[in-house]
């Protein structure tokens, strides 16, 4: 029972701060994390950084020429702060947003959760993130952005889509234009400027693009997600405290089922006493480890579940299924191979010696 409380305990710690690690690395990037893209092209020398890139829209064409592209979809992004176009503008409250213009039917446009998606609305229309139902926001309702005139309407509601911590408003290309580069000689003189070029694709030799078309470095979206500020530090210190809990998990554990050994040793000499191998009893040993293993992890599962089930809604937590079973697979291989110390302990053990001693 304590040493199964134990690995519940570890499992229960491992997965609630995988989950809210990941929760918070897709409040920093997860417009960008699971876009449908495989490589983003930002302007040279700009550090894949959305924020610092302009391009202009028209080079999607030379983009789609290159062998191995498959389809592009342009993306542009902004701050802004927004509030609703219905109350006092004096005390309305304000929220910090990313608007993100992108072209209606590309595979940038999220699928709706509630209301409708951007093709079927006017070029007023916006979709946003559900986070701002928090807010009070909801379909139908007018947004007012700082500095910009014209109000957007949400029509729907998207899930996951932040970046930047900031939740995303997704809008038409010419409408997030006519926010950012308002000002004259903000785009750089460029024709239809946007911050970067999606890019589905096989088999690309990201060199010869490079080479192919001037003023352009493609990367892949990894290096891209890895280049939002905030996100590689934040995810690495996640990282490092989980893998040293799983470190000191796995010397916990082998402890226990050393400590364990040592009290049974009489009973492993019986064993032997009667016709036992080695073998058997290595092999009874680590099914009892497996049984107890499994039975704790799935446990530390539920209740990591009903954790998530009662966290404040603002907290960001994400426990992702492939995440759930790789920190398992690696709960339960830690769990097995501690038993290994006891395993030797008791192959080494002579009946005789063993049946001598007193509990």
């Amino acid at each position: 029972m304590m040493i199964g409380l134990i690995i519940v305990f570890i499992s229960w710690l491992v997965f609630v701060l995988s989950g809210l690690g990941t929760g918070l690395s897709d409040l920093a990037a997860s417009t960008l994390k699971y876009a449908e893209a495989d490589y983003v092209i930002f302007e040279e020398d700009t550090d894949f950084s959305l924020s610092k890139s302009i391009l202009s829209e028209d080079l999607e064409k030379k983009v789609l020429e290159q062998k191995g592209v498959e389809a592009v979809a342009s993306m542009g992004t902004v701050s802004a702060s927004i509030r609703s176009a219905d109350g006092n503008e004096e005390n309305a409250t304000k929220t910090d947003v990313l608007v993100a213009g992108i072209q209606p039917g590309s595979f940038m446009e999220p699928e709706v959760s509630s209301g409708k998606n951007l093709t079927s609305s006017s070029l007023n229309g916006v979709i946003v993130d559900e986070s701002l139902k928090e807010d009070g926001f909801s379909i139908g309702d007018e947004l007012a952005i700082n500095g910009y005139t014209e109000k957007l309407e949400i029509i729907g509601f998207v899930q996951n889509e932040t970046l930047n911590h900031q939740p995303v408003i997704f809008a038409q290309m010419d409408k997030f234009r006519a926010i950012k580069y308002a000002a004259p000689g903000s785009d750089n003189g460029i024709e239809n400027p946007v911050n970067g070029i999606l890019v589905q694709a096989t088999d690309i030799d990201l060199d010869a693009v490079n080479e192919e078309i001037d003023g352009i470095e493609m990367g892949t979206k990894d290096e891209a997600v890895k280049s939002i500020p905030g996100y590689a530090a934040e995810n690495g210190t996640i990282m490092m405290m989980l893998w040293f809990l799983i470190i000191i998990s796995a010397f916990i554990i082998g402890v226990f089922f050393y400590v364990l050994t040592n009290q049974k040793t009489q009973q492993f000499g019986v064993l032997k006493a009667i016709g036992g191998s080695n073998v058997f009893v290595m092999k009874t040993v680590i099914s009892q480890v497996f049984i107890l293993s499994t039975v704790s992890i799935l446990t530390g599962i539920g209740l990591t579940y009903l954790t998530a089930a009662v966290l404040p809604e603002g907290m960001p937590f994400n426990l992702r299924i492939p995440m759930v079973i790789i920190y398992s697979i690696v709960l339960l291989a830690i769990s097995v191979l501690s038993s290994l110390f006891s395993v030797i302990k008791i192959s080494k053990i002579d009946p005789l010696t063993a049946l001598g001693r007193v509990e």
